[in-house]
């Protein structure tokens, strides 16, 4: 209702709840994108790497079925979720007929929004990744992204729980998102002023990632502890990805050094 008659939706078909809305933008022009075949624009040929990614895009005409194809596009981030806000991009740019090079140098040029993904630094071939994702869903893209560009190489989750009432409300989640993690390190929750509720804290999260099947999960009372756990932990080619919206962005721009200082005979400062 709030589009103009010139104007035009850009929906991600990808997202089930999206496309459902399709049929009742009637009267508006709509262009879709994602993975799906369906998509007008359709990210294909997806190759991931630890520094970003490359893929191509499928653009077709939804009146002619007309289609054309912009290869190797590269962005300086890796994920599938990364690609899709991309593919929005590319959509609204080729309803607005931009120059494709701009677009491309765009995109490669793009560095990302602060604490998505962000690397903080390299030890040794051992990447630090600090992340905003607090939520499930968030927790578990970013997570999917961090497997894809690990590779065989091991993806060490270290997670601070933010609010005891969104841990209750979201703990099937919490307990189910962490699957691309060959290993979970999990702090005590992050208030954030709340007050703490009973049957919902590290110990029970803990707890539930083992019970649902985990294979490694540590616990982390301390995170002056961190930098000597991960350090006993990693080898070259591995990623730690720091994830939620506390202060644990503070431990991940910590610890690449902290790392070099335990790898090189210094000690870890208190």
């Amino acid at each position: 209702e709030n589009i103009p008659f010139y104007g035009f939706a850009a929906l991600c078909i990808d997202d089930t709840e999206v496309q459902a809305m399709i049929p009742r933008v009637s009267d508006r022009k709509i262009v879709t994108y994602g993975f799906s075949p369906q998509a007008d624009v359709r990210a294909v040929n997806l190759r991931n790497e630890t520094d970003g990614c490359v893929f191509d895009v499928v653009l077709t005409d939804r009146k002619t079925d007309a289609t054309r194809t912009l290869t190797n596009l590269r962005l300086p981030m890796v994920g599938e979720h990364n690609v899709k806000n991309s593919l929005a991009v590319i959509a609204i740019a080729n309803e607005m007929v931009l120059d494709w090079d701009v677009v491309r140098r765009a995109l490669s040029g793009f560095e990302g929004v602060k604490r998505r993904f962000t690397r903080t630094g390299e030890v040794d071939g051992i990447t630090v990744i600090d992340d905003y994702g607090h939520h499930p869903v968030e927790i578990a893209a970013v997570l999917k992204a961090a497997r894809a560009a690990a590779g065989d190489h091991q993806v060490i989750a270290v997670v601070q729980p933010h609010r005891f009432t969104r841990l209750k409300d979201l703990f099937e989640g919490f307990c189910t998102c962490f699957n691309d993690a060959d290993t979970v390190l999990v702090s005590d929750v992050y208030a954030a002023g709340e007050q703490p509720i009973e049957g919902f804290s590290r110990v029970s999260l803990v707890d539930g990632l083992r019970t649902h099947g985990h294979r490694m999960v540590v616990p982390l009372p301390d995170p002056k502890d961190l930098a000597e756990i991960i350090h006993d932990l990693t080898r070259p080619g591995d990623m730690v990805v720091c994830l939620g919206a506390g202060n644990i962005t503070a431990w991940a721009n910590a610890l690449p050094d902290q790392l070099t200082r335990l790898r090189y005979g210094g000690k870890v400062a208190s």
